[in-house]
């Protein structure tokens, strides 16, 4: 599944090749790159990585089976992370790994943890709409008012994630006909979140169906840019707190280095996720930088994390069939 379109970027020029980790991240390099290169100069330790969409990564990793380079998948959501382990390509990864974040971000079988979280939301351009002015539900942004003035990024891991939770919530039957009447609506389709998110602030959309972050990679550019969030109502499908999350292959012979990065990315890379991204840190003690809601005040569907990785090769069939997929 696009496979050229995935990069291997090596970290530190080393030898390369058998002497790094291969990571495998659906998290941009854009993001990430700078605290993966921290880890490397901080522990020596060598680091190639493959960037792509999760969801693509995923289809990788299945496909090459135990054969898989990689020793790591860095994922975007937890639908990716869940797909692997359902192929019984990931380790159970130790207590001491897994206790550091709550159940709630956490697999239940223990083979992927979350790192970082982020909620989904409304982003809406403030000189067009008053907040007052927009539905509490996800549903409802597909409905002929909204006709040409959506915008979002349908191959993005945390949209797909999203369908996923509304297919558990409410049914393929109901979530095709939210698809369809979206896809009919002459939506702004962009490549990424940020880019649905740009079109908002450009005027070109009035609102974009994101995560919360990408609000403030907009206003380091664009201080004055008139956008923002609205996180949708109590138990909505458009209200997901997803995380992005990392889980080892069971068959590297790199376990030991891989989680020597697991345990980076819940140490100092807590910091790192709320300081730059502007992520919710998922390990007690480190506070969001941003003044975001508290993560216990927004309540997604009522699903777990867990489930979203069986859903993810049909939801992936699903948004096909109703022309949401190149």
């Amino acid at each position: 599944m696009a496979l050229a379109a995935a990069l291997f970027v090596p970290l530190v020029a080393a030898c390369g090749g058998d002497d790094a980790l291969t990571v495998y991240s659906g998290r941009s390099e854009s993001l990430v790159a700078p605290l993966l290169e921290q880890f490397s100069e901080d522990t020596g330790i060598e680091v190639e990585v493959r960037y792509g969409d999760s969801a693509e990564l995923a289809a990788t990793i299945a496909e090459e089976g135990d054969g898989s380079p990689a020793a790591v998948f860095f994922a975007q959501d937890a639908g990716a992370l869940g797909s692997v382990a359902g192929e019984g390509l990931l380790a159970e990864l130790d207590a001491a790994l897994l206790d550091r974040v709550p159940a709630r971000f956490r697999d239940p079988e223990g083979r992927w943890v979350g790192l970082s979280g982020r909620a989904r939301v409304v982003a809406y351009n403030t000189e067009a709409l008053a907040e007052a002015e927009l539905p509490d539900s996800i549903w409802e942004y597909a409905d002929e008012e909204w006709r040409g003035r959506v915008a979002f990024a349908p191959t993005n891991a945390s949209f797909q994630a999203m369908v996923s939770a509304m297919r558990l919530q409410e049914g393929d039957d109901r979530t095709r006909e939210w698809l369809e009447a979206l896809a009919a609506n002459e939506p702004r389709l962009t490549e990424n979140n940020l880019m649905a998110l740009e079109a908002v602030a450009n005027g070109e959309a009035d609102v974009a169906l994101v995560n919360h972050y990408y609000l403030y990679e907009v206003l380091r550019e664009q201080p004055d840019a008139p956008v923002a969030n609205h996180y949708l109502g109590r138990e909505d499908a458009g209200s997901l707190v997803n995380v992005a999350g990392a889980g080892i292959l069971a068959r590297t012979d790199r376990a030991e280095d891989a989680r020597r990065l697991l345990d980076y990315l819940l140490g100092e890379g807590q910091a790192y996720f709320a300081d730059e991204t502007a992520e919710y840190p998922l390990v007690d003690g480190v506070e969001p930088s941003q003044a975001l809601p508290p993560l216990d005040s927004i309540h997604g569907p009522e699903i777990e994390l867990g489930e979203l990785g069986p859903q993810l090769a049909s939801t992936l069939e699903l948004l096909n069939e109703v022309g949401l997929t190149p």
